[in-house]
């Protein structure tokens, strides 16, 4: 079995900062960790080959930089790592971003085989959801989104479960297939001493644009329809008034309606005054 982790180093988010003429984040400087989604992802794959034996390959797309999260992913005991990087990939959107992933992707599969895609169901810089399944869509994968267990993976299936908005669903699919994570869905093992060790002499492995083919106008600032026109961090609010109701909460549950009606909030319906007005 192949498991490949679809890895992103991001800003640590209480370091967050934003440039104020190119409305982009400030990646210099500032703290990087691997997207909590992903570290999620990447577990349930160690864990399953734990299970069903194979090997876990780390695949990341950034600058020179995201070395540091894919020697993390080692640590924590994946078998192998690639980092995408190329000044032509710079700029791109989510769709841009998905279509470089896919075709990293058909190579890998070509190369050593694919059975399963693991992403975060996120990243917490951009909150889109929207690359797990796109990559999903450009390889025919079926997806199989917000996953938050797994029964098993045997006979080319894997069975699982999914968090919806009014419940939970078991789910079956065949392989190779893409799941995208939530959090909830393990528990992240600490790195072992000897994975600590291979990981600070470990090189991962760099593919630039030539390395795979690849259309110019498919990434990069060419190949993304959507762009950032301004980007800000939210005005801080003020405390509300508080009305305190240690000693006399009578008094102040009162001081509370009145308030309430000043403010038009709550209002007297005419039916409660014998439909006078």
């Amino acid at each position: 079995m192949h498991f490949v982790v679809c890895l992103k180093q991001v800003p640590d988010t209480s370091e967050v900062r934003i440039d104020p003429k190119t409305n982009t984040l400030m990646r210099e400087g500032v703290p990087s960790i691997i997207n909590p989604y992903d570290a999620h992802a990447l577990e349930e794959a160690l864990a399953l080959r734990d299970k069903t034996g194979g090997k876990v390959t780390v695949l990341s797309m950034g600058p020179p930089q995201a070395v540091d999260s894919l020697r993390k992913a080692i640590s924590l005991g994946a078998d192998e790592a690639i980092l995408l990087s190329d000044r032509a990939f710079a700029g791109s959107d989510t769709l841009a971003t998905s279509y470089i992933l896919a075709q990293a992707l058909e190579k890998i599969k070509a190369e050593q085989g694919l059975d399963l895609v693991l992403c975060g169901k996120q990243a917490i810089d951009g909150d889109t959801a929207q690359v797990g399944p796109g990559i999903a869509r450009r390889l025919n994968l079926p997806q199989l989104t917000y996953v938050i267990k797994v029964d098993w993976i045997k006979d080319g299936e894997i069975q699982l479960h999914r968090k919806l908005e009014d419940g939970r669903e078991v789910a079956k699919a065949k392989l190779p297939a893409l799941l995208t994570v939530e959090k909830e869905l393990n528990e992240i093992r600490y790195a072992s001493f000897p994975n600590m060790l291979r990981a600070a002499r470990y090189e991962p492995l760099v593919w630039g644009a030539d390395k795979f083919e690849l259309d110019a106008a498919e990434m990069g600032l060419k190949g993304s329809p959507t762009s950032v026109s301004r980007i800000f961090a939210p005005p801080g609010r003020t405390g509300g008034e508080q009305i305190m109701a240690v000693d006399d909460p009578g008094s102040a549950a009162i001081s509370l309606v009145e308030k309430l009606f000043q403010q038009n909030i709550i209002m007297v319906h005419p039916m409660a005054r014998g439909g006078r007005d």
